[in-house]
This record gives C-alpha cells, sequence and structure tokens, in this order.
C-alpha cells in the first residue's frame, strides 16, 4: 500500500480494533474516504473480535485537516452540497451508534471536520501538539454538521469560541480544560502507549456493560440522523453563496 495513497485500514490486536485513515493532504477526507470511513466503523460494531475501537490517522504531524477543499471548490448545485456535507454527517453517526467505546488517538493538529470527529470519540487523547480550529466561516459556511458533536464535548461557550475565532488554533491544554481531550501527551510515541494500556484494560470489562454506558452517554442525540442531515443541507446552500465562491477562488 503505497504511502501516498488515501486509505482507510483496519487491524486487531488483542481485541482492540485500530481504525487508521490516511490523505496525503494532511489527512483531508474527500467523500470516498469518509463513506468508507463510516462503513468500517459500523463493522466494526458488529465484529465480535472487537471489544474496543480506536480512531486514528497516518502520518506525524496533521490528524485531520477536515473536508476535501478540492471536492469543495467543485460543488456547483445543492444536491452535491449535501451529499459532500453529509460525509461528516455519516461518519459522526456511525461513530455515536456503534455499540463500542471509541478510543481517539489524536497526534496533530485537527481542522474542521477533523475537531469532529475527535468529539465524536468516547475518550479521546492526544499530544502536546494537537492544537484545534474551525476555520469554517473562514469561507463563508460555519460548523453546522460537526456542531452538535464538538458543543456535546466542548459546551455551547467553547464551541462559539473556536467557531467565530475562525483563523486561530486553540492549544491541545485548551482542549484538555474544556473536555475535549482527556489527556496530553509530549510525544506521539508515549499517546500510543497510553491509548494501548488504556483500551486493552477496556477490553477487560463487560462489552453489554460498556454498550450499556455508550447509550446512556448519547441519550439526547437520537435525532442526530435527521439533524446532521438538515446541517449538511443548509452547508450545501452556503457553499453555493456568491461570498463564499469568491473566496475558494481566492484559495485556489
Amino acid at each position: 500500500m503505497s504511502e501516498q495513497q488515501p486509505y482507510v485500514k483496519q487491524t486487531i490486536e488483542n481485541q482492540v480494533g485500530y481504525i487508521e485513515f490516511f490523505h496525503p493532504a494532511h489527512n483531508s477526507l474527500p467523500g470516498d474516504v469518509l463513506a468508507k470511513l463510516a462503513e468500517t466503523i459500523t463493522e466494526a460494531g458488529k465484529n465480535d473480535a472487537i471489544k474496543v475501537i480506536v480512531l486514528k490517522s497516518g502520518g506525524d504531524r496533521t490528524f485531520c485537516a477536515g473536508a476535501s477543499f478540492n471536492e469543495l471548490i467543485n460543488i456547483n448545485d445543492e444536491a452535491t452540497g449535501k451529499v459532500f456535507f453529509s460525509g461528516f454527517a455519516n461518519v459522526i453517526n456511525a461513530m455515536r451508534k456503534c455499540p463500542k467505546f471509541i478510543i481517539g488517538r489524536v497526534q496533530g493538529k485537527t481542522v474542521g471536520g477533523g475537531v469532529g470527529l475527535a468529539s465524536a470519540t468516547d475518550y479521546c487523547m492526544a499530544t502536546k501538539f494537537a492544537a484545534v480550529k474551525l476555520s469554517e466561516l473562514n469561507i463563508g459556511i460555519g460548523p453546522f454538521v460537526v456542531g452538535p458533536a464538538v458543543q456535546r464535548k466542548l459546551g455551547l461557550s467553547g464551541m462559539s469560541q473556536i467557531a467565530m475565532d475562525a483563523n486561530t488554533f486553540y492549544s491541545a491544554e485548551w482542549a484538555l480544560n474544556k473536555g475535549l481531550f482527556t489527556q496530553v501527551f509530549e510525544s506521539t510515541e508515549a499517546l500510543d502507549e497510553a491509548v494501548e494500556i488504556f483500551s486493552e484494560k477496556l477490553c477487560n470489562y463487560n462489552p453489554e456493560a460498556m454498550a450499556e454506558m455508550k447509550k446512556m452517554f448519547w441519550k439526547g442525540t437520537e435525532d442526530w440522523d435527521q439533524l446532521l442531515a438538515e446541517r449538511a443541507a443548509i452547508s450545501g446552500t452556503l457553499v453555493l453563496s456568491e461570498f463564499t465562491k469568491e473566496t475558494l477562488k481566492r484559495f485556489k
């Protein structure tokens, strides 16, 4: 498998299912990779050989740069826009519905939709390099699809802060204090060791108890299939606005 080809892959070690995604453009996620990621998470939830899931990305520096910019600039109608923004909605909903705990392993910066993925994990561990940014307002849209997941972790105050201050990276320490991250480590090596120890420890617990706890943690989100679809439609409309089209041309 070429290091420069996008992929989603799963490995199982000591009953922990490691789901890894990669894209050469700073782990940005086009629609096909998002669809594969949602499918892989759903299937892992049904796999009896897996008791706990770890979500991670390839590469050393960036956890996830958010939605694929190349796909974003080619949206020309509302239907295509809604499908595009539904990609992250489908992954977040797959994570929400998965009966197994999902541990996030965030090794570096995460932007936009990537913050949504980190927020949708059940327990997220990171390095000190894992600054977060919600950059959507920069291009004339907003973090509508990932907003519910981010708000669930950061609270409305924290979410609105980084959503409005769309040019600023907020430190891993800030994300730790707000509750997005549970622990922050000095290096990727220390992070990986801690993720492995914690995940394998969870595998010793009653799967039925963990599944019931997961339901409890996500109580009140039962409407997210509809809510996130509605949010995707809002983004799909805004991306066609004159403001956003002009902004995207400058980025291009």
